[in-house]
């Protein structure tokens, strides 16, 4: 991983360690050794912690008194209570984009779709997430509401790690590509409510396989109980 040249751009460290537990190089629990970053990045002590701090205003990050800094734990509930945010968010997304997006902007969403699907027939799973999210981010954008988008992506990033997790059984990834093919269907007729819904349900949906597989952590917390 290259340096960072720029030592006072805490925001663009706050990204790097940010892809390194999106990415699972930092696991959920893991106390982050400052020394370690500081030389991976190149970058001094204050910098990552001003990082640290925007990463735990993120829920990423876990602040401990005097004792520094460890990846937050993901428990069902965590993750339950943000989905429904999120869900009634992106619910609203949908319906927007049904009053506002144009017809090239239908169009757009449905290439992104044709290309998932391609990824989904040849099993390239990380392929298929990346255009996933696009779609998401693509219906999102067409809601034409910045606040809604600033708090959803903020949310987004607290469980970034499980919604696109590789922990996806082959019934829960026909599942989620049938969600997509209604997506389509009800924003290709801007049928808002139906969108609305479905976009709600799809969240649901994630937060069973996460459940199933394991992803999700609700055993004791060591340091809570040690104190």
């Amino acid at each position: 991983m290259s340096k960072i040249q720029h030592r006072n751009l805490y925001r663009e460290v706050a990204d790097r360690v940010r892809e390194l537990i999106e990415h699972g190089d930092l696991v959920p629990g893991e106390r982050i050794s400052e020394r370690e970053l500081c030389e991976k990045f190149g970058v001094s002590r204050t910098p990552l912690r001003e990082a640290l701090k925007v990463l735990a205003s993120e829920g990423m990050v876990e602040l401990l008194p005097n004792r520094g800094a460890r990846v937050m734990k993901l428990t069902v509930k965590m993750v339950k209570d943000t989905y429904d945010l999120m869900g009634a968010l992106e619910g609203l997304s949908g319906e927007l984009a049904c009053q506002q997006i144009s017809d090239a902007g239908i169009a757009r969403i449905s290439e992104l779709h044709d290309k998932m699907l391609e990824h989904y027939h040849r099993r390239e799973l990380t392929e298929y997430f990346r255009v996933n999210q696009q779609i998401h981010e693509k219906i999102l954008a067409a809601s034409g509401n910045e606040i809604l988008i600033e708090m959803y992506n903020n949310l987004s990033h607290r469980v970034k790690r499980v919604r696109y997790s590789n922990e996806m059984s082959d019934d829960f990834w026909r599942k989620a590509v049938e969600d997509h093919e209604n997506m389509i269907s009800a924003l290709t007729q801007r049928d808002g409510q139906r969108l609305g819904q479905i976009l709600r349900d799809h969240l649901g949906n994630k937060l069973e396989v996460a459940s199933l597989t394991g992803i999700l952590d609700d055993t004791p917390d060591q340091d809570v109980a040690a104190h």
